[in-house]
């Protein structure tokens, strides 16, 4: 994919924001390193437009529409989950696998049977700094 854009380190120098031109995003190429920072336990958060994707210490990893809070898990303690993105050069598809929500520290996914799991330990007051 060559250059990543610019980095900006945050001040407790564990959260790490990428910027990207548009010329630069390419959703597949994200999850996929998206994916590598969580296997790494590193806490990377990357925005595309609408899109957010980040990573925790936990080894997980999560693609967002933060317009439409709509979440796909990408890893799960360290675990790459299988996950289904289409793109081409003008459109792209990401099969979602549920909504989220984001109440202070808790990150909350509602799954589509109506399961609901409230996840502590993400980066939750970065990702609302992101998404905004």
């Amino acid at each position: 994919m060559g250059k990543r854009g610019k980095s900006k380190q945050k001040s407790h120098g564990q959260v790490q924001t990428r910027h990207l031109t548009r010329e630069q995003v390419n959703i597949t190429a994200e999850a996929n390193y998206i994916i590598q920072q969580a296997l790494k336990g590193d806490i990377r958060i990357v925005r595309l437009g609408a899109l957010l994707l980040f990573s925790s210490p936990s080894g997980d990893a999560w693609l967002l529409d933060v317009e439409d809070e709509l979440a796909l898990c990408l890893a799960r303690l360290g675990e790459k989950q299988p996950f289904r993105i289409t793109e081409t050069a003008t459109n792209f598809s990401i099969e979602w696998a549920a909504n989220y929500q984001i109440e202070g520290e808790r990150f909350i996914v509602i799954e589509p049977s109506g399961q609901v799991r409230t996840i502590i330990g993400y980066p939750t007051r970065e990702i609302m700094q992101a998404a905004r």
